[in-house]
């Protein structure tokens, strides 16, 4: 019976999985081809050459879209594995025919800094979408990693790298004003793509020593219901015994914890952190009453 139920959850979280990159790749198609497209904005990476190559070429959007991220399909499955790069190519194939059914549509809107911040948020989405479920929509990602084995760069530099020669190329395919929109559109995407992936609850950890661990641990479990792990430390210069106060919180509780130490212990270290993802433990909230 166990069995047939773990084979029903994964079936759900398979048809959970193409859903949610199948609705992804269909924002960012509206992204492209309603609001920045027909404006001449472009987006980095993979898809910003393909604007160009079809605005210079006449040919559909989607058929560079899909020829030029499909060697990347090939190289996430050698490097990542099977399901990123089935959920990569199912991805890129619902992108590529969503942008080519689109295309006929008139854009949104004319005016062109509505479009470019408003087409990067609907691309964003979409591209967070497809990212937290486990595929991508563009090959620089998976290029950046491949790259970042023979080079003295990081991921993130070699990305950066490729978006700013792929939008500076903007301005010598459409005009210099349209590369700087670019540039804007690429940054709303950008961070777009980042709450899309963590969430507008994001969580954060907490780390707090103090002499009085107990009493600001009890604070925070009966006044946040919040749960508290104490962890043993010991003070490098002094060489005394220290507790350590570890928990995590969401961003609308972080003023209350403060508080909560400061009135227990103005002289606590407290040091707290950005968290991408929090699963399993003790995390969710205990009601307090």
């Amino acid at each position: 019976m166990a069995k047939l139920q773990h084979r029903r959850l994964t079936k759900r979280k398979i048809f959970q999985r193409i859903l949610l990159i199948t609705l992804g790749a269909i924002l960012m198609s509206v992204g492209l081809e309603i609001f920045l497209v027909p404006n001449n904005v472009i987006d980095g990476g993979i898809t910003g050459i393909s604007i160009m190559l079809s605005y210079m070429t006449g040919w559909k959007l989607g058929i560079f879209l899909f020829i030029l991220n499909i060697p990347f399909f090939f190289i996430g499955y050698k490097q990542i594995g099977k399901t990123f790069a089935l959920s990569t190519l199912y991805g890129i194939i619902i992108l590529s025919i969503g942008t080519t059914l689109l295309h006929p549509v008139p854009a949104f809107t004319q005016d062109i800094l509505l479009a470019t911040v408003f087409g990067g948020i609907v691309l964003g989405i979409g591209v967070g979408l497809v990212i937290r479920y486990g595929g991508s929509l563009d090959g620089t990602e998976i290029l950046a990693i491949l790259f970042n084995n023979k080079l003295p760069f990081s991921v993130g530099e070699i990305i950066m790298f490729f978006n700013l020669f792929i939008l500076g190329s903007a301005g010598f395919v459409f005009s210099w004003d349209r590369a700087m929109y670019s540039l804007i559109a690429y940054f709303v995407a950008y961070k777009t793509i980042d709450v899309t992936i963590t969430g507008l609850d994001e969580s954060k950890s907490v780390w707090i020593i103090s002499d009085n661990a107990r009493q600001i641990g009890d604070a925070i479990m009966n006044r946040l219901g919040r749960g508290v792990t104490y962890i043993n430390g010991e003070g490098a210069y002094s060489g005394d015994d220290k507790k350590v106060i570890f928990c995590v919180i969401n961003r609308l509780e972080e003023a209350k914890l403060k508080e909560i130490v400061t009135e227990n212990d103005d002289s606590a270290f407290l040091a707290v952190a950005d968290i991408a993802e929090v699963r399993g433990g003790r995390f969710k909230k205990k009601d307090i009453h």
